[in-house]
């Protein structure tokens, strides 16, 4: 299983928790306390009586276990206990997850060298709207995905799988990439090249790729080429596949209404909107912002675009 699907698993599991301490909270709240209470007090006011007959035949009683039987009375199973203090804390955590910030892990080249695998990377769930946990549903509208941001998305093709690209063209953009370069409504996206990027690629050692800066819609970035791979792709089968046609030099699209086209900056090693279509804004997770940990490379917190 992948760190991405035990995370969407997680999610469904905090929610469960939550639900299951919640329950019993209120039932203890509500219900089971108020019940411990009357025993209590109905043992106090036995101890009381016994209390009150021996002093009646003058025996002079030892009243200090009565604090003990009422604590006794009133003391909550471990289980009512636990489940009690871990709600808050798990409500908190769920909330902060769901509808602020939640973390995921890159697992892939896609995105070098803006982020790298291993980097531990913080999303904002809220720039694009409230959405309902667990299913994703938008119920407040806030701010819609612009060009040039990094988006952590539901795969179209697999929803349990979480994607991160770059959004390069949004509702309406007639998008061409040719020869490797992407014009954007007509407007040539500028590049600047840059000193040759080296990359170590798992086990296939180091390899050396063409290194530029990108500017989408006054977003400075850098992205990667490779001089070994086509321009040309081969694109899957997809909705809307009609709207985008393919040549030698690469492809051009036109981005239907509601949906985003997303490539990785690690263009040539990127399974991207190239090859298997458009993102509906119903899969947009969140916006990627800030790496909050890297193992490997602790130099790499940070925020990033």
């Amino acid at each position: 299983m992948s760190y991405q699907s035990l995370l969407s698993n997680f999610t469904l599991i905090l929610f469960l928790l939550m639900v299951v301490t919640g329950i019993i909270w209120v039932v203890d709240t509500f219900y089971l306390a108020k019940q411990r209470r009357a025993k209590a007090d109905a043992a106090l006011v036995a101890f009381d009586a016994r209390v009150a007959k021996l002093s009646t035949d003058g025996i002079r009683a030892d009243t200090s276990a009565r604090a003990s039987i009422e604590a006794d009375q009133l003391r909550r199973p471990a289980w009512i206990e636990y489940s009690g203090s871990f709600f808050p804390v798990i409500a908190l955590v769920f909330c902060l997850r769901s509808f602020l910030y939640e973390p995921f892990k890159i697992p892939s080249s896609s995105m070098v060298p803006t982020l790298q695998i291993g980097d531990l990377i913080l999303v904002n769930k809220f720039t694009y709207g409230v959405r309902l946990p667990i299913v994703n549903k938008k119920i407040i509208e806030v701010n819609d995905p612009k060009r040039g941001d990094v988006v952590v998305f539901k795969y179209p093709k697999d929803m349990s799988m979480d994607y991160i690209k770059r959004v390069v063209g949004v509702p309406g953009d007639k998008i061409e990439y040719k020869n490797k370069k992407l014009t954007i409504n007509g407007e040539a996206v500028s590049y600047a090249a840059l000193p040759e990027y080296l990359y170590k690629e798992g086990d296939n050692g180091l390899k050396y790729f063409q290194h530029w800066d990108e500017n989408i819609s006054g977003v400075a970035h850098q992205i990667l080429t490779d001089t070994a791979s086509p321009a040309f792709v081969t694109p899957w089968e997809y909705p809307n596949r009609d709207l985008c046609s393919y040549n030698t030099e690469g492809f051009i699209c036109t981005v239907p209404p509601g949906q985003y086209f997303m490539m990785g900056d690690n263009s040539d090693n990127s399974a991207d909107s190239r090859y298997w279509g458009f993102v509906p804004d119903a899969n947009i997770v969140g916006k990627a912002f800030f790496v909050w940990m890297n193992l490997g490379d602790l130099s790499r917190i940070g925020s990033f675009k």
